[in-house]
């Protein structure tokens, strides 16, 4: 039996350097297709900021996931 992981078309490295440079308007959410959490980050700053920090640490870990609910790759 084989396995199979499926991976976002989203790259991790791109998602981590889009939420360092604009974070706190949801830029990586944007980019992974979450344009909800987008607009949300945009109207609360990123939801005060610690929303973004745990994003980046999401991101960074390799936890986050993209709109349809598969992980970024490498």
């Amino acid at each position: 039996m084989e396995y199979t992981t499926v991976t976002s078309s989203k790259s991790k490295k791109t998602a981590l350097i889009c939420c360092l440079v604009g974070g706190f308007f949801g830029v990586h959410h944007f980019y992974v297709g979450n344009f909800g959490k987008g607009l949300l980050y945009i109207c609360t700053v990123g939801l005060f900021g610690i929303g973004w920090l745990k994003d980046l640490i999401k991101i960074s870990s390799g936890s986050f996931l993209d709109n349809s609910g598969a992980p970024l790759r490498k």
